[in-house]
């Protein structure tokens, strides 16, 4: 249960300046940040908390998570029993919650039930944003199938396996009703794969996933329901054609070039790049068990990652914090901050995991940023992630106490 608490003293991070606040009280109140004042506030909170010399700032958002993929190689979980992969999946929400994201959105994998887990307090993690199961075309990104002399069955919506991040499903009006399925089931948004990639066995990265008037009818049936589509895409040709579609938001985008992220911009589409995943892969992909063929085909996205990030910012392109780990790699998280930190500053860094990701949720009155009214997703930091993003990274270590909705989470401070 949320109760008042008074944070003292702060150095008050807010994404949208581009320095710390000094001396700031701060004051938690029935979930919501209550005030924030320069002056003494008075008070009868519950607990008074000073964090003198520390940095107080909003909660992390992560867009792009798999909160299912307990292991690399995504074929095998898919047999996995329900169960296991399920009751797998409990630390590694409570480890991104220990690393200060408060908020993650699920590309594909979780349904409702995994929300209701968390609302509920069954398990402990962030705010959930649900995909339900990705949609692929056979053959696509999302069909996990190897390469045989017949066609078995791909997973789909009469045989539900907990560890199948996505449903193969084709034709214009097949795919229609499966976005109206998961959005039936309690899907917030609808993940589409528009290209090939590394962890299928059998789609070049540079392949096409779903024709254009299969992209629309899924695109019509999201905003239907006010809601919308993201893509797995790499290339510039597939990120052009989804986004000329009506995409969103587009997840990896590797192999973009200027004049598609210039068409991204003027479209209004983010992008969700997701650079730690490929370093993850290449150096610990194959001994977690991550296929050849998937091993062989990272060295064609990861040199790319660090250009596509100076390409959608000199396009003007709005990018929103992603990871897209797998199974033992999601301890690593955090290091996309450092990796993004090679080429943009640490506030832009830092901007990408909360108002950026606010605002791709629709959710930029409530989170991203501590003010008045907002929901009381709050960070104490050991140092200035506006200076230096290494304070962010590991486990938590410099992150004392996480507090989601004006509960704590983890405190270190008492």
């Amino acid at each position: 249960m949320s109760t008042a608490v008074l944070f003292k003293n702060a150095r008050l991070l807010d994404p949208l300046l581009g320095e710390l606040q000094e001396d700031r009280d701060i004051l938690v109140e029935q979930g919501l940040v209550k005030e924030i004042s320069d002056r003494p506030i008075s008070t009868s909170a519950a607990r008074v908390i000073d964090v003198k010399g520390k940095t107080v700032m909003p909660g992390l958002i992560d867009l792009h998570v798999h909160v299912v993929a307990v292991e690399l190689n995504l074929a095998r979980q898919v047999h996995m029993p329900n169960v296991l992969v399920t009751l797998r999946s409990v630390p590694i929400l409570r480890g991104m919650l220990r690393r200060g994201f408060t908020t993650v959105r699920d590309a594909g994998g979780a349904g409702f039930a995994f929300k209701q887990a968390v609302e509920s307090g069954l398990a402990q993690g962030p705010r959930l944003f649900v995909s339900g199961r990705a949609l692929s075309q056979t053959g696509g990104h999302g069909d996990m199938r190897a390469r045989s002399d017949h066609m078995g069955d791909p997973t789909c919506a009469c045989c539900v396996r907990v560890g199948a991040l996505a449903r193969v499903v084709d034709g214009v009006d097949a795919v229609r009703k499966a976005a109206r399925e998961e959005l039936q089931m309690g899907a917030d948004q609808i993940k589409i794969m528009a290209s090939g990639g590394v962890a299928s066995p059998t789609d070049p990265v540079g392949a096409f996933g779903y024709c254009e008037d299969e992209i629309r009818a899924i695109v019509d049936e999201a905003r239907a329901r006010g809601t919308y589509v993201l893509a797995h895409a790499y290339t510039a040709a597939a990120i052009a054609r989804a986004v000329r579609c009506g995409v969103r938001t587009i997840e990896h985008g590797n192999l973009v070039d200027a004049p598609t992220a210039t068409l991204m911009a003027q479209a209004g589409a983010f992008a969700v790049p997701t650079l730690v995943t490929y370093d993850a892969l290449a150096s610990e992909g194959e001994s977690y068990g991550l296929p050849q063929e998937s091993v062989a085909k990272v060295a064609d996205v990861r040199e790319a990652g660090l250009r596509s990030l100076e390409i959608f910012k000199a396009a003007g392109v709005k990018m929103g914090f992603g990871s897209d780990l797998l199974g033992e790699s999601q301890r690593l998280q955090s290091n996309e901050f450092r990796l993004r930190a090679e080429v943009l500053s640490a506030a832009e860094a830092v901007a990408s995991a909360t108002v950026v990701g606010a605002e791709v949720l629709g959710m930029s009155d409530r989170l991203g940023r501590l003010v008045p009214g907002a929901l009381a997703d709050l960070l104490v930091v050991d140092g200035n992630p506006l200076a230096d993003v290494s304070c962010l990274l590991g486990q938590g270590e410099r992150i004392p106490l996480v507090m989601k909705e004006g509960v704590i989470q983890f405190d270190e401070l008492q």
